[in-house]
C-alpha cells in the first residue's frame, strides 16, 4: 500500500486538509502512475480537487519526487491573507513598504527559491495579484513590495484548487492567461465516494495513528462498522473520515470499534427517490452546496455579496445590535459599523418598519 502522511509540523498551516492519502483504489492507483510521470519535470502542476482530498499530499510527493526534493517545499493557503497582505506575504516587502512593516521581509517565492512552491486556493487570489503572479511566472523574478529591484528566483510551482476555473474565467474572476501558465500538467483527484476502495486502508492507518497517540492498546473494527464507512458518501472527504475515527476511538469499548459507535446520522440524509444516496445534510454543506450554485450561475461581484449577506444575517441573528454582531464574525465594532453604514443596514436617524424615534434612540444606547 503506497502511503502518504503530512509531517509533524509543517512549516505553514493550510486550510481544513487530509492528512493521509493512499492509493488501493484503481482511480487513485491510475492517478499515482500519471504523478510519477510527471513529477521529476520542471513543469507546472495545477491540482484540482474537493476540499479534503489531499492535494497538498500529492504537492509533496511531486516535490519528494522531483530533483528539487533536497530543497525547501513551501506551502501557502493563498484563501489565507486579506487582499491587502497577499502581495507582501508572496512577493515580500521593504522596511516602512507599509505600516507595520517594521523591517525587510522575503515573501514566500524567496523562501522557496530552489525548491517548490505550493499554492493552494489559487482562485481565491485577487485579480491584481493574478497579473503580477503571472508575470513573476513569465520574468522568474521578484520585486518586493517598496522597492525597485527585481530579485531572480529558481522556483517550481505547482497550484490547487477546489473550483472549476474555468467558470471563474467565464465569471471574470480568474485570469485565461495565468490559468494556462499554470495548468501545464492537470492532476485530478476523485472525491472518496468515487474511490471505495481507499476507505478502509485510511481506516487502518487513522485507527493505528491515533490509537498511539491516545496510548491504547490494538483496536479491532466489526465488518457491520467497516460497511457502514464504506456505505458512506464523506462529503467533506479523507479530512471528516479522520475525524470520525477520532471521535469513535474515544467512545468505542472493549478495544472494538461497533457500527453503533460511528457517529455518521447527524451528518447525512436519504433521498426518498433513491434510498441509496446518501447526503451531507450538515450545515457547511448546505453553505457550500448554495455557493455551488451561484457559481454555476455566474454571479458577479460574489465575493463582495457574499459578504454583504453574511454581515445582514449577522446583524438580524444579533437582534440589530452591532456589539454582538461583531462578535459573532470575529470583527472589531468599529469594523462592524462602518460597513454597516456601506451596505444600508445602519445610517443616521434610519429606522426600521415600525420602530419609534424614542425607540431608536434606546437601540443606540443598548449598543
Amino acid at each position: 500500500m503506497q502511503l502518504l502522511t503530512l509531517p509533524p509540523s509543517p512549516a505553514l498551516a493550510t486550510s481544513i486538509r487530509a492528512t493521509a492519502q493512499v492509493f488501493e483504489d484503481p482511480k487513485s492507483q491510475a492517478l499515482l502512475d500519471h504523478i510519477q510521470q510527471v513529477a521529476p519535470s520542471e513543469a507546472s502542476v495545477l491540482i484540482i480537487g474537493e476540499t479534503g482530498t489531499g492535494k497538498e499530499l500529492v504537492a509533496r510527493h511531486i516535490h519528494n519526487l522531483s530533483a528539487r526534493r533536497n530543497r525547501p517545499f513551501v506551502a501557502v493557503n493563498c484563501g489565507a491573507f486579506s487582499e491587502s497582505l497577499v502581495e507582501a506575504e508572496l512577493f515580500g516587502h521593504e522596511k516602512g513598504a507599509f505600516t507595520g512593516a517594521l523591517s525587510a521581509k522575503a515573501g514566500w517565492f524567496e523562501e522557496a527559491d530552489g525548491g517548490t512552491l505550493f499554492l493552494d486556493e489559487i482562485g481565491d487570489l485577487p485579480m491584481a495579484i493574478q497579473v503580477k503572479l503571472l508575470r513573476v511566472l513569465q520574468e522568474r523574478e521578484v520585486v518586493r513590495l517598496g522597492s525597485r529591484k527585481s530579485i531572480a528566483i529558481d522556483v517550481r510551482v505547482l497550484a490547487a484548487t477546489n473550483v472549476q476555473l474555468e467558470k471563474a474565467i467565464n465569471a471574470g474572476h480568474f485570469r485565461e492567461d495565468l490559468y494556462y501558465r499554470l495548468d501545464v500538467v492537470s492532476l485530478e483527484l476523485s472525491p472518496l465516494r468515487e474511490r471505495p476502495g481507499d476507505i478502509l486502508p485510511l481506516v487502518r492507518h487513522f485507527i493505528e495513528a491515533y490509537s498511539q497517540r491516545l496510548g491504547y492498546g490494538p483496536i479491532a473494527i466489526s465488518r457491520e462498522a467497516e460497511l457502514k464507512l464504506k456505505s458512506y458518501s464523506w462529503p467533506g472527504n479523507i479530512r471528516e473520515l479522520e475525524n470520525v475515527i477520532h471521535h469513535t476511538l474515544l467512545i468505542c469499548r472493549d478495544g472494538v470499534i461497533e457500527r453503533d459507535d460511528l457517529r455518521l446520522s447527524n451528518l447525512r440524509i436519504e433521498r426518498q427517490d433513491d434510498p441509496g444516496h446518501v447526503a451531507d445534510n450538515s450545515a457547511e454543506a448546505l453553505l457550500e452546496r448554495a455557493f455551488q450554485k451561484l457559481f454555476e450561475e455566474q454571479a458577479g461581484a460574489l465575493h463582495e455579496k457574499v459578504e454583504d449577506t453574511l454581515l445582514r444575517a449577522a446583524y438580524r441573528f444579533s437582534h440589530y445590535n452591532q456589539v454582538h454582531t461583531a462578535n459573532l464574525l470575529g470583527l472589531s465594532r468599529n469594523v462592524t459599523r462602518t460597513r454597516l453604514i456601506k451596505i444600508g443596514e445602519l445610517a443616521v436617524n434610519k429606522r426600521r418598519p415600525g420602530e419609534t424615534v424614542q425607540g431608536e434612540r434606546m437601540l443606540h444606547l443598548s449598543i
